[in-house]
């Protein structure tokens, strides 16, 4: 870390456009008489929902960890990459260099860093940082002239395989395919090697428009789509339609 210098702070700004019904919850457990079994997390003071950049972060390591290979040794915990992974793939070259990769971009835990301070410091600090998104401003406006509800409800159960009958109703809240949200991500540049490794983020936002944000994926839930990304104030729609994540 001893050669490490903030040279540049790369931004990355957009809309997230959603494409079916988006579920990320809020945690709570209170119910209420002809309330939701499962709502949305919305902003505290406006009651609208948004997007934590948390859970965007989340799914976009994830999923580049899955196309990194680092899975079976990341996950096998439960847990994510960490510098104990990272440490664990001594005579693995290729995936060790991608877990240095991931743990760079997306950072560690600070358990982690006090375990072993002396690879935290040669790796240095986590690059990025997600900011939550918000409803699009000139959306929202489009919304209120229109009166279009925000979230929605969405009846679901289960199919009792034998007498083909409905049970165990459940009601999840969703925000609405075609809502829009704000999007914007930091990324710090601390060393030449890091130019490649906001080329890895532009891939990993790819894996998520290829496959979904939230909860319920596989039925379905969180589709999304990036639009007018720019890279600090410079349009890259052409470079991020060609992005080719599994091209070898």
């Amino acid at each position: 870390m001893q050669n490490m210098k903030l040279q540049a702070i790369r931004q990355i700004t957009g809309r997230i456009i959603l494409k079916s019904g988006l579920h990320i919850g809020a945690g709570n457990m209170e119910m209420r008489i002809g309330g939701t079994d499962s709502p949305v997390i919305k902003h505290p003071h406006t009651q609208e929902p948004y997007i934590p950049g948390s859970s965007v972060k989340g799914k976009v390591r994830s999923l580049v960890e899955l196309a990194f290979g680092l899975v079976p040794f990341a996950h096998k915990d439960g847990g994510v990459t960490s510098l104990k992974t990272y440490r664990e793939l001594e005579g693995k070259a290729e995936l060790k260099k991608q877990c240095e990769k991931v743990l760079k971009v997306f950072g560690y835990s600070p358990s982690d860093q006090e375990k072993d301070k002396e690879l935290a410091a040669d790796l240095g600090p986590t690059r990025v940082s997600f900011a939550d998104c918000s409803l699009n401003k000139d959306w929202k406006t489009k919304a209120v002239d229109n009166h279009w509800a925000l979230t929605e409800v969405k009846s679901e159960n289960s199919i009792d395989r034998i007498q083909g009958a409905a049970q165990h109703p459940r009601f999840i809240e969703r925000v609405p395919a075609g809502c829009e949200f704000d999007f914007r991500v930091s990324f710090r540049i601390l060393e030449d090697a890091d130019k490649e490794l906001f080329n890895d983020l532009l891939s990993g936002l790819k894996l998520l428009e290829l496959d979904a944000l939230g909860g319920s994926g596989s039925r379905g839930y969180g589709r999304i789509e990036f639009a007018d990304l720019n890279v600090d104030g410079e349009p890259i729609k052409e470079k991020f339609d060609q992005i080719k994540p599994f091209a070898k």
